[in-house]
């Protein structure tokens, strides 16, 4: 006698699961192989976790995907720039710390072949400046940590720019000294500091330039009355 073989019943995916078997909100994008037994590889977009055993091209953009590109509004929800209506906008505190924030990282972008960042270059400069700063007095200078110094310091040795040296004003400390390597590497450096400070203020005269500088000088440096 042929025993008969029960019928085998799919199992059901919810709606709020992605096309191929896994969670909509771990759907991802780009070729890969599902994690999991039974999981299919996918070369496609939106792939996930497969709750089949077979293998095969995986789907593409799944509707939510098809919807936000084709969807205008969508777009303009992720354009920063429509923020600039904000009150916060027009608080001086964030215009600073805004355009402190976009000018460091146009510099550090150019320091980089030098194996410098705004940091270390700080350092560098206040090494060359003749002053002979001791560890302290950078750190209080450039409102960091002294243990931040330290490193700065450490990489600024690594490269032959700075030594430090015992401080004739106090043989417990130390004081950073400039070789004649690291004023070579300043003067790179600092054509490149100008270059990236033109850059963000290519819009101001030269006598908004020096407008700002002294007003930025008042704020920073000179007690409040």
């Amino acid at each position: 006698m042929t025993k008969s073989v029960p019928a085998v019943k799919a199992p059901l995916v919810s709606r709020a699961e992605g096309a191929a078997g896994a969670p909509a909100e771990f759907v991802g994008t780009g070729a890969g192989a599902g994690a999991g037994p039974g999981a299919g590889t996918g070369t496609g977009t939106g792939t996930g976790t497969s709750t089949g055993t077979s293998t095969g091209a995986g789907p593409g953009p799944g509707p939510g995907e098809q919807t936000r590109a084709a969807d205008p509004a969508a777009d303009r929800l992720r354009d920063s720039d429509r923020l600039r209506d904000t009150d916060l906008a027009n608080e001086i505190e964030f215009m600073t710390a805004r355009a402190r924030s976009v000018g460091s990282a146009r510099a550090n972008s150019m320091l980089a072949e030098l194996d410098l960042r705004v940091r270390s270059y700080s350092v560098l400069s206040l090494a060359c400046s003749g002053q002979n700063p001791s560890q302290r007095e950078l750190a209080g200078f450039l409102s960091l940590d002294p243990s931040q110094i330290v490193a700065l310091v450490d990489h600024l040795e690594q490269l032959g720019a700075v030594t430090r040296e015992q401080d004739p004003r106090d043989r417990r400390s130390k004081v950073i000294v400039a070789t004649p390597a690291g004023r070579e590497l300043y003067r790179q450096a600092g054509a490149m500091i100008q270059a990236a400070e033109d850059r963000s203020l290519r819009g101001l005269s030269s006598a908004e330039r020096d407008q700002l500088r002294s007003l930025l000088r008042r704020i920073a440096f000179e007690p409040a009355p």
